[in-house]
């Protein structure tokens, strides 16, 4: 599967026709009573990430509940587990317009649903970028984790979690592969996470993007603010262990013959 977001709109018919659902309703994660809005996800003209497009994700808020927006893009089909997945990702460290100092959270992803507290089956991989850290931990942190499940209430986790405080500022290829009992996660290129054992998905996930503010770590300014996420493109490949090299080749001869969209995987 590869897409490199060439549409209109959140509107565009092609979007669903491509089998994306982008999120309008109610809940977590992110601030409690919050709207996830299509009104957040755009496709500007650019060529920056070697298409005719990229994808827009905004995450905007006054400090309050009722007047915060978030913005979430997944797949519709829940058809991905073994393969290598990839997305070239800009990262922002402040918001585009208005003051900085909110924890948000800018996103790429795999997930199953938890159909119950502890539910042995649910599966979920992270790249999370905080540019302003988050849940107590301070500094610039992109984490990569592999859940194996958690519970709402009451809380509790089960994960294996690694990140690098500094600066990830600017344009990053993330690649994640899913292969033999290991999920071994790159970005540019570099070994930067593997798990294995329990940590690895056991159902299969949807492909998700998503940019949000993390309950209870809003500034107390209520200057409006925006803060954005790009995605240049998306790439997964069924059943193979792909270096990253191989990944911005495949992804390369797409672009170079003028394909913007192509999906092969089965639904299963």
């Amino acid at each position: 599967m590869f897409d490199d977001f060439d549409y209109t709109g959140s509107s565009d018919p092609n979007l669903a026709a491509h089998d994306w659902t982008v999120r309008t309703t109610a809940g977590d994660p992110g601030v409690t009573g919050a709207t996830w809005s299509a009104n957040a996800i755009n496709f500007p003209a650019s060529t920056v990430a070697g298409g005719s497009h990229v994808m827009n994700l905004a995450a905007s808020t006054d400090g309050t509940a009722a007047n915060t927006v978030q913005s979430e893009i997944d797949s519709s089909s829940r058809k991905f587990l073994a393969g290598t997945y990839a997305a070239r990702v800009y990262f922002n460290d402040a918001p585009t317009t208005g003051p900085n100092g909110d924890d948000v959270n800018e996103t790429f992803y795999t997930i199953s649903p938890l159909n119950a507290c502890d539910d042995p089956n649910y599966s979920e991989n992270d790249f999370e970028y905080l540019p302003n850290g988050g849940w107590g931990a301070t500094g610039q942190r992109l984490y990569t984790t592999t859940w194996y499940t958690y519970c709402n209430s009451p809380y509790s986790q089960d994960n294996s979690s690694t990140s690098q405080v500094k600066s990830w500022q600017g344009w990053h290829t993330l690649v994640e592969t899913v292969a033999n009992g290991a999920v071994t996660y790159y970005v540019d290129g570099i070994e930067y996470w593997s798990t294995s054992g329990k940590y690895y998905p056991r159902e299969n996930m949807t492909i998700d993007f998503n940019e949000w503010c993390i309950n209870g770590y809003l500034t107390s300014s209520s200057t409006p603010r925006t803060w954005n996420m790009q995605v240049g493109w998306v790439y997964y490949a069924n059943g193979q262990s792909l270096s990253s090299a191989q990944v911005a080749a495949n992804v390369a001869a797409y672009q170079h013959a003028g394909t913007s969209f192509t999906d092969t995987v089965p639904v299963s």
